[in-house]
Order: C-alpha cells, then sequence, then structure tokens
C-alpha cells in the first residue's frame, strides 16, 4: 500500500487532474492496483537493469523475456476477478427492418469478437467491468462503433445499420487511443486485406503505394522499401502488430523482412510520429496488422493461392483459426516463388528471382481481467541481388537462388498484453528479434558467404491508460529498445560489432472541447546510447574506429480535429520529430555493393517539425479529402558523392549533413454517382530540397492514380462481382539529385475483375488482375535498376483463388 501511495503523491505534484484519484484509495480498485503496481515493481527494476548496461548479454534476452511474462501472469491471476458482464443483441437493416446474419460484431480491447447467427443476434461473454469500444461491421454498410460502459451483468445493445456506397471510415489503433478515424487528430490511412490479396502485385510493398503520398525504392520486386512523402530508410518506422522491426533496414537494398500473410489491414501515420513511437518516426509509421481471432465458438481457415505470369510466381499460404470464450490460437504458413521479372520488352532481368518461407502462430488467453497473447514470426527469404558479377554469369531466367543472393533468417517472438484494473487500462508488451543476414555470392570467391551478421533486438513497453470521461484521456508510457549487432566469420564487415540502447517516457492527454472540437497534445523525452567496437587498424584503409555516443531528445506533438457537423471535417497538426544516425551513418567505410562507402562519427541527431493540414468531407455517396504538409529537417543525413574513387576505381560516397525541407500534399476525389459504380481519383506532390537549392535525393515523381469500379451481387453464377479500371499516370520527374538522372513520365492501366464462385456448399473468393495491360516499357524514378538499363516489369497477370473453410 506504501508504494502505491507514493505513486499517487508523485503524480499530483505532475498533474492536479490526477489529485482526484485520492477518492480510489476508499475504494475496491485501489487496493486491487496497489497490490498488482507492487508485484510488478519488479519488471521496472528489469528495465532499469538493461538500460544500465548497453553490452547486455542477448542470451539472457529469452529468460529475461519469459521472467516478464511470468511476473505478468501470476500478477493477473492475484486479481480480484470482476463479476462477469455479457453484451448481447440484434442487427437489423435501419431501412428495411431485416435482421442480418453474418455481421462482424468485434470488442477491440478484449481482442474478441462473434458473428451474428440467422437470426441477426450475437453474443459476448465474460467481460470485465469498464469502458470499452464495440465494432459493428458488414459490407455494404456503414461500420458502427459505440462506446460502453459495463458495470452490470448483462447489456442488450440493438444496432440497426445503414447502408452506404462509400466507407468513409474505419476503426484505427496506430493513434494513440483505438477510435473512428474521423474522432482521430491523427490522419491515417488503412489498406484492408482485400485491397492487399488483390493487389495483383508480387511484392505487397508495391500495394502499399496505391496510397496517395506513398511509394516505393525497388531492385526488383523481391527487394523494395516503402516512401512516405519522400522520406525512406531510417527515417520511417514499419511496425509488425505493434513491434518495429529492425533488420539492417538501413540501405536501400536492405528490405523490410515482413510479409502480407494473415493481415487484417495495414494502417499508415504520414508524418513525424516519434511521439508515439520514439527515434526514426521522423517520416511516418507503416503498422501491420494481424488478422483477427475467430469468432468464438468456432475454428475456421483458408488456404491462398496465386499465379504471376510475369515472374512465373507461385504464391501460398494455409491458415487455421480458433477461439473458444477464454482461450485463442492461430497458425499460418506460406511460401513464395519467382523467377526472374520480365521487362515491356519481354526481356528477364538478371538475378531478380525471389523465394520466401513463412510460418506464423499465436496463442491467447481472455480473461475479465485482461487479454494475454503470444505472437511467433518465421521468415526465410532468398533475394536475388541483380549486380554486376551476377549479370555476367546468368543467361537464362531461373527460380532457384545459388549465386549473388541477400540469405536471410527473421524470427520474431512478441507477447502483447492488456490489464483491466476498473477505470485503469495497462499495456505491457516486450518482443524479441533474432535476424541473421548473409551475403552468398559464388564459387569463383575465396569464400562464397561474404557478409554473415547477427542482429538481435528486444524492444519492451508499458503503457498506463489513467482514469477517463467522454471528454478527457490521459496515458503515460515507458518504451525501450536493446539492439546488438554482431559480426560471424564472414569477411566483410559492413558495420562493426556495436550496443544500441534506447529508452524513453512520454505523456499524451486528449480532450474534447464543445462536442466538436477534439484536441491532443503530448511530449517524449528519449535517450539512445551507441556503442561500437573498433576494427582494422588505424590509419589504415577500413578502419573504423571505436564509438561510444549518446543522443537526447525532446520531442512533442499538437493537434486537432474540428467537426463542422457530421459529415465535415477539418485536422490540423503540429509534430517535431527526431532520428539519431544509424550504425552505418556513423561507421562505415569500406564496399557496400558496387560503391566505397565513408560514415562521420561526428553526425548530430536529425531533427523535424512538421505542420499538416487536413480537410475531409462526406455524404453518402462522396467523399474528399485534401492534405497538405511542410516539414522542415535540420540536419538532414544523406549519402552522397565525393567525386573521389578508390585505388581500383571505386566512386567513393560519403554520408553529410544539410539543412533541407520537404512539402506538399495529397487530394482525393471519391463519388459514387448511382449504386453500383464507384470512382476514385486522387493526387500527389512532394518537393524535397535542400537549404542550398539542390533537390533531396528519392524524391517520387507526382502522381495521379484514377479508378473506375462496378459491382453486382450476382452475374450469372458469380457472387458479389465486380470489374476494376485503373490508371497510373507518374508525371516527368526533372528535380534530380546531384547523383540521379531525370526520369520520363509514363501512364499504366490495370484491370481487375472477380467475385465469388459456389462449389458444392462452398463459396471460392477468385480474382484475376492484369498490370501494366499494355506492357509499357518504363523507368520509375525510385528504381535503382533504371542506372543499370533495365526497365520495370512489364505486363504481368495474376490469378488469385482464396478457399474459406469451417471446421466443426
Amino acid at each position: 500500500m506504501q508504494i502505491c501511495q507514493i505513486f499517487f503523491s508523485w503524480t499530483r505534484q505532475f498533474n492536479p487532474i490526477l489529485y482526484k484519484f485520492k477518492k480510489l484509495k476508499k475504494m475496491k480498485i485501489f487496493k486491487i492496483f496497489s497490490k498488482f503496481f507492487q508485484k510488478n515493481m519488479k519488471i521496472l527494476f528489469v528495465l532499469f537493469l538493461i538500460n544500465k548496461k548497453p553490452n547486455h548479454n542477448y542470451k539472457s534476452v529469452p529468460k529475461l523475456l519469459s521472467k516478464i511474462m511470468y511476473i505478468i501472469v501470476i500478477s493477473s491471476l492475484s486479481c480480484s476477478i470482476y463479476a462477469q458482464n455479457q453484451i448481447a443483441g440484434i442487427i437489423t437493416d435501419n431501412k428495411t427492418k431485416d435482421v442480418l446474419p453474418g455481421v462482424n460484431v468485434y470488442l477491440l480491447d478484449h481482442n474478441k469478437g462473434a458473428v451474428t447467427n440467422e437470426k441477426g443476434k450475437y453474443y459476448l461473454n465474460n467481460l470485465s467491468k469498464g469502458t470499452y469500444k464495440i465494432q459493428f461491421s458488414f459490407i455494404g454498410y456503414k461500420t458502427i462503433v459505440k462506446t460502453l460502459k459495463l458495470n452490470k451483468s448483462k447489456i442488450k445493445l440493438d444496432i440497426q445499420l445503414r447502408p452506404t456506397m462509400i466507407q468513409s471510415q474505419g476503426v484505427v489503433i496506430s493513434g494513440a487511443y483505438t477510435s473512428l478515424q474521423h474522432e482521430n487528430p491523427l490522419k491515417i490511412e488503412v489498406i484492408n486485406s482485400k485491397e492487399l490479396n488483390n493487389s495483383g502485385t508480387p511484392n505487397f510493398i508495391e500495394a502499399i503505394s496505391r496510397v496517395p503520398g506513398i511509394d516505393m525504392i525497388s531492385k526488383g520486386p523481391g527487394v523494395a522499401k516503402p516512401v512516405i512523402r519522400g522520406l525512406s530508410m531510417t527515417n520511417i518506422l514499419l511496425l509488425n502488430n505493434g513491434v518495429r522491426m529492425e533488420n539492417f533496414q538501413f540501405s536501400v537494398n536492405h528490405p523490410f523482412i515482413v510479409d502480407e500473410f494473415g493481415l487484417d489491414r495495414i494502417e499508415i501515420i504520414k508524418g513525424p510520429a516519434s511521439l508515439l513511437y520514439g527515434s526514426d518516426a521522423i517520416g511516418g509509421v507503416i503498422n501491420l496488422i494481424k488478422e483477427k481471432p475467430a469468432p468464438v465458438g468456432k475454428t475456421i481457415g483458408d488456404y491462398n493461392i496465386k499465379y504471376y505470369s510475369n515472374t512465373k510466381g507461385i504464391v501460398s499460404n494455409l491458415g487455421i483459426k480458433g477461439s473458444t470464450e477464454n482461450f485463442s490460437w492461430g497458425i499460418r504458413a506460406g511460401i513464395k516463388n519467382h523467377e526472374d521479372y520480365k521487362d515491356g520488352n519481354g526481356n528477364f532481368v538478371p538475378n531478380t528471382r525471389f523465394n520466401e518461407k513463412v510460418l506464423k502462430a499465436n496463442i491467447g488467453m481472455n480473461k475479465s481481467f485482461g487479454t494475454f497473447k503470444i505472437y511467433y514470426d518465421y521468415n526465410r527469404p532468398k533475394l536475388g541481388m541483380c549486380v554486376p558479377p551476377a549479370i555476367a554469369q546468368i543467361t537464362k531466367d531461373r527460380r532457384d537462388n545459388n549465386i549473388w543472393y541477400q540469405d536471410l533468417t527473421n524470427h520474431l517472438i512478441s507477447s502483447r498484453n492488456k490489464l483491466f484494473l476498473g477505470n485503469f487500462k495497462l499495456d505491457i508488451n516486450a518482443a524479441y528479434q533474432m535476424n541473421n543476414r548473409k551475403l552468398q555470392t559464388d564459387d569463383s570467391k575465396p569464400q562464397k558467404e561474404m557478409v554473415d551478421m547477427d542482429l538481435n533486438t528486444f524492444t519492451y513497453e508499458i503503457k498506463t491508460y489513467l482514469p477517463s470521461n467522454e471528454k478527457s484521456k490521459y496515458i503515460i508510457g515507458i518504451q525501450g529498445m536493446d539492439k546488438n549487432n554482431s559480426n560471424n566469420k564472414a569477411p566483410m564487415h559492413i558495420i562493426p560489432d556495436a550496443n544500441i540502447n534506447d529508452i524513453s517516457f512520454f505523456g499524451l492527454a486528449q480532450h474534447t472541447f464543445f462536442k466538436k472540437l477534439k484536441a491532443q497534445a503530448g511530449l517524449r523525452y528519449g535517450k539512445r546510447s551507441i556503442n561500437t567496437h573498433s576494427e582494422g587498424i588505424s590509419g589504415e584503409s577500413g578502419y573504423k574506429p571505436k564509438i561510444d555516443k549518446s543522443f537526447k531528445n525532446i520531442s512533442g506533438a499538437a493537434g486537432a480535429t474540428y467537426k463542422i457537423n457530421d459529415y465535415f471535417l477539418i485536422r490540423a497538426n503540429f509534430a517535431s520529430g527526431f532520428r539519431s544516425p544509424n550504425l552505418a551513418e556513423l561507421t562505415e567505410n569500406g564496399m557496400h555493393g558496387v560503391r566505397y562507402e565513408q560514415g562521420d562519427a561526428n553526425l548530430k541527431a536529425q531533427r523535424n517539425c512538421e505542420t499538416d493540414l487536413n480537410i475531409h468531407y462526406h455524404l453518402r455517396n462522396i467523399m474528399l479529402d485534401v492534405s497538405g504538409f511542410y516539414n522542415n529537417i535540420n540536419d538532414y543525413i544523406f549519402l552522397s558523392p565525393t567525386g573521389d574513387t578508390t585505388n581500383n576505381g571505386y566512386k567513393i560516397y560519403r554520408y553529410s549533413q544539410i539543412n533541407a525541407k520537404l512539402y506538399g500534399g495529397e487530394a482525393g476525389i471519391n463519388i459514387s454517382p448511382v449504386k453500383r459504380i464507384n470512382i476514385r481519383t486522387t493526387y500527389s506532390y512532394v518537393i524535397g530540397k535542400e537549404d542550398n537549392g539542390e533537390y533531396l535525393p528519392f524524391i517520387p515523381a507526382n502522381k495521379i492514380k484514377f479508378e473506375l469500379k462496378t459491382k453486382k451481387e450476382k452475374l450469372g453464377f458469380i457472387y458479389n462481382a465486380f470489374g476494376i479500371l485503373g490508371t497510373t499516370t507518374a508525371f516527368e520527374q526533372d528535380n534530380a539529385a546531384m547523383f540521379e538522372t531525370k526520369t520520363n513520365g509514363y501512364t499504366l492501366t490495370n484491370l481487375e475483375i472477380g467475385g465469388k464462385v459456389k462449389c458444392v456448399k462452398q463459396m471460392l473468393n477468385i480474382s484475376v488482375n492484369i498490370n501494366n495491360l499494355f506492357n509499357i516499357k518504363y523507368y520509375d524514378h525510385l528504381s535503382t535498376l533504371k542506372p543499370m538499363g533495365y526497365y520495370n516489369p512489364g505486363r504481368n497477370i495474376n490469378i488469385n483463388l482464396k478457399i474459406p473453410f469451417g471446421i466443426k
């Protein structure tokens, strides 16, 4: 009890609003929180010790993670179990009053769902007291989210869904709170699983680039990196179900090791998100959200197979999942297999082949006092590298990786937990990543394995959602990371052995004024320590001196959404972000690919300030969205040619810093003039300049995207039939950086048709996509194969089959 009393006394000094918590001392919840807090002080001490020892022994991390899980589970079991609440009701059409079977009902915080039966009824049991959001979604109807306060054993909640031609908003979780998009001060873009599956491209990063303001740097379909408003590499964060991915993403040739299997959707924050996610979120965040668990009482699955004509690629995966009132589980496995791709001339591009094996599993427990989930992801991609030594040896397109390829392995185990303690909610999350990167060359080399690096990363997060009401919400939290890089016996050490340690503290408040203005603001303090080992001999070529540096930063953000009426809203945000220099930028001194790269140990941390303005308007059959941004970056880090060469004739590139700015915006209009027709047009524009007037590298061309979609409930033997005709027009990019060349514009046409076909008693989802319908020869400005004279992929026909099934 004394620890908890000290805690409340301390919080009163920093925020007078929290003083009202003294009333809790007389309540049962105070005693429960006190017991829980005392038991979990061990976690804080463990995290403290981690951050006091940058040279952490990573062999002990799995034991540490299991210890934390043990503390969480034991503490949870010791909490008093609340009376079990139930939510039940009937869902109908608001016009016809007909019941709606098959509606998805999902309790967001409990990670638990149900589906309405043939009578339109649903049930959710074993719920704790508290305030939660419940989502109702059905194809062709507007998604509804209700906020419920559970304080009695049973609640009857009947819902009437309204048909809509355009789904103008959905639920997002990548902001500070789980909320409807229109309630969020941050503009968050969403791509659902259906759009991903039907994209028709063998690279799901390219599917993300359908969103205006999102592009990709690519070295063929297998090697691609996302770009958000002109920023890429370690300027953006990619999250796998909330876990920041760490897999040597400092180079254009090092893609994030993630895949699209078993995803529910992808959420994208365009702009600084350092307040929520820390260093490296200076340009934005891409969060891959895993599929929801099976509805309670069901075991379901699906089998997916795709064929790509351009690469003769086969992609397939099988997933099964099940849920009971208290437990959920799932497993999914898949493979990818592609030959070298062909350009618009029909010529194959040597060694752009790629293969991958994937395995995913999860298990969870749902109790009235909390939810506890453990996820495991395994990815084993082999990515061919189109480099001069490989080009000279490859004369035929093949699918096996034999020479000059990246041999990658990534294991990720993560624990995501929520505890419901009356008016408090606590998130306790931890993850451990084991990443190995090898570069395999060919048998003519003395050692075929030129690069062999291990990167082990432990991340943790504790967020406390303080008692709130309809108007005010508060979060305080701690996040941290321990990262260890080590080189094995391979001869090439691109970056040295090193330890990186992060710790940060943040607080966030949200308040609604006069029902129309929702404002949000917060601050974050973060510290990163970097310790590297020296390599080589001082004064000789390739020497890397020892580095012992730390970077401290304070970042903040403030934003608001003003809801003029139910159809018209305005968002404005101002955010500052930071990015500490990565290991390559600080230490590199040697060959990387086909050039000699040099780092600078005296680089400063990047800092930026960005202002965003978004205007959104929607009716039942029209949606208009316009966004503009101005991003000012101090000490922008970039790699530029020096004009010098090595003794062997290789060009020398060096990391430098300069102040820079990026500005531009996106606009889109979505119209449904009649019931079965939908027309969508988007435009994206971005300019990136250094203060000296030179243009920044890897800035995408301005683009217009057009899409015409038609659908029909039944067309012959096809149910929910649809057809989509789309075009992408990229304008000429004549704002080239000093080591880039101008790129001509192009227009691509894509076609997609599909629907559901009944086979015996099973409905099959079938779609056919044709990308680059007219087989255009073109260069994309962000293609790293352009300087080598290789065009982007030509026509590609994709056939996609999905077989859902249930198990009794």
